[in-house]
């Protein structure tokens, strides 16, 4: 049988753009907590000894962003010395601005609404940017994720996990993990390589560190899908110690494929984190992967990418492609008009159907936007089976 392998990574909470990520949608929940309609696109740098948090926000709400930051940093796990950053003494600037106005009244008014005289609420909220966002789900795993993006956060979290227990009270919050995958055919088979770079104390030595990472954190999470072949690599650059933001600087939106699929199907460029419901690169995408996964979950495909497109102040989305692959029954075609009279993919229509309205989203910042089992997430619900197919029959 035809073999190939396929590879994703992952990095933990404490890397640099992740930190960034979180501070992002940090700034984002404690806003729509208070201010559920406010509007907000929040980015974060990080580097050695600062934090600068900018964007666009309009709101009825005040939050003390330099609060939220120190916050976030202590949690992740800069707050020791030695570490290069620290929660505490880092410099926390704010150049945050109100939205513009144009944009603004083009997703509180969007065209439908000015052009017609529908009462439609769902025809009043249009898309807060243009662009193009995808969805995936495969049958690879319970969860209708890639087996390598899914072993890769598995890591990733137990990395951090062993950290903060201190079962490896060496480790530092800085982190990454890539798995490539072997397959026969469609079929995920072994693990064919393991990189963990993990950041650590100075006195420990390498050997030590490989030997504790392969324990506690290689076998534990892959298990059954290693085998005598799979070559594990432990910090293959040598010392990791210096980490983190005094290692490198961090920035919102950097790890748009760690958030999504591992490199399976596509991505239209826009990152998730910092940014409310109406910007179509979120709400948009998690519809995406909803529609994917009550595709697979049917039946109706084993393997699918739901694409669609937006115009800035326009509700009705531009075009809602499907493509199983050649793994769909019946055709794309087919599958494409029931998808079509079963989901409403208008910005209000998919706020109101998951509730995006709430701080779910700073959970969100690490370890992916999808096939989250810890957490329950609307997009990742099963429960427009019956209709897709009663749709098709």
């Amino acid at each position: 049988m035809l073999k190939s392998r396929r590879t994703s990574e992952s990095v933990t909470e404490g890397h640099p753009d992740k930190v960034a990520d979180r501070i992002s949608d940090a700034v984002l929940d404690h806003v729509i907590s208070d201010d559920p309609d406010a509007h907000v696109a929040c980015e974060t740098f990080l580097t050695t000894g600062l934090v600068l948090v900018g964007g666009e926000i309009t709101t009825s709400t005040y939050v003390d962003v330099g609060e939220i930051v120190r916050n976030v940093l202590s949690e992740i796990g800069y707050d020791r010395p030695g570490l290069g950053f620290h929660y505490l003494d880092c410099a926390v600037l704010s150049a945050i601005k109100e939205q513009s106005t144009d944009i603004q009244d083009a997703v509180d008014r969007a065209s439908e609404s000015r052009s017609s005289a529908s009462i439609d609420p769902y025809d009043t909220i249009g898309a807060g940017d243009q662009g193009i966002v995808f969805g995936y789900a495969c049958t690879e795993t319970d969860t209708l994720m890639p087996l390598p993006i899914v072993l890769a956060h598995g890591l990733t979290r137990r990395l951090a996990s062993v950290r903060k227990d201190e079962t490896l009270p060496f480790l530092r919050p800085d982190g990454k993990s890539q798995v490539t995958v072997e397959y026969e055919g469609d079929r995920p088979a072994r693990v064919a390589t393991v990189l963990i770079a993990a950041q650590h104390a100075p006195e420990i030595e390498a050997a030590d560190l490989s030997a504790s990472i392969v324990e506690h954190v290689i076998r534990p999470v892959l298990g059954e899908w290693l085998d005598e072949g799979t070559e594990i690599l432990v910090n293959s650059s040598g010392r990791f110690v210096i980490g983190g933001p005094a290692s490198d600087a961090g920035v919102t939106g950097r790890k748009i494929i760690v958030d999504t699929y591992g490199g399976f199907g596509s991505h239209g460029g826009g990152a998730f984190s910092g940014k409310d419901p109406t910007k179509v690169d979120r709400s948009g995408s998690y519809m995406a992967r909803y529609v994917a996964k009550n595709l697979v979950s049917a039946d109706l495909a084993k393997r699918v990418e739901v694409q669609i497109a937006y115009a800035i102040g326009r509700a009705a989305p531009l075009a809602v492609n499907v493509d199983t692959m050649g793994t769909g029954t019946p055709n794309d075609a087919v599958l494409r008009k029931a998808v079509l009279d079963v989901f409403d993919f208008r910005p209000g229509a998919i706020i109101d159907r998951f509730d995006l309205k709430r701080p779910i989203y700073s959970p969100l910042s690490a370890y992916g936007h999808f096939g989250r089992a810890d957490l329950d997430l609307p997009w990742e619900r099963t429960d427009e089976v019956d209709a897709l197919r009663q749709a098709l029959a």
